[in-house]
């Protein structure tokens, strides 16, 4: 038998290798794609989470309770919603409760509602 000529499969191979390596590319520009998507994603539900401006008022609303109580001063709280509505552009609205026993400790319940312009809107019953 005579020898047979083997180049035309040096073509097909190499043809095949290419074809695979373009696969792998563009499955890996594709996931590429899907992980930035994702990320801008999250970045956005969390960037309009004002959680430092929640944390501002519940501060505020502790150390209201800690100096009044229940009896409380109306101008302080009238003072502390125009605040978050000038500053942070929110309507806010609290109240405390006369104390109560909760496991052998006398708490004040706190009741405080955040709604920020249409998107974000918090509402938290505590007992401090």
């Amino acid at each position: 038998m005579a020898c047979m000529n083997e180049d035309g499969q040096w073509i097909v191979l190499m043809g095949g290798l290419l074809v695979a390596v373009g696969g792998l590319f563009f499955l890996a520009l594709i996931i590429n794609q899907s992980v930035l998507v994702g990320q801008t994603t999250a970045e956005g539900g969390v960037l309009e989470f004002p959680k430092n401006d929640i944390r501002d008022l519940r501060e505020a609303v502790f150390d209201y309770v800690d100096k009044f109580g229940d009896a409380g001063d109306a101008g302080v709280k009238e003072d502390i919603v125009a605040i978050s509505l000038e500053r942070k552009n929110a309507v806010v609205d609290f109240s405390v409760e006369p104390q109560v026993e909760v496991s052998g400790h006398y708490l004040h319940p706190v009741t405080i509602h955040y709604y920020n312009g249409g998107v974000t809107e918090y509402n938290e019953n505590v007992y401090y």
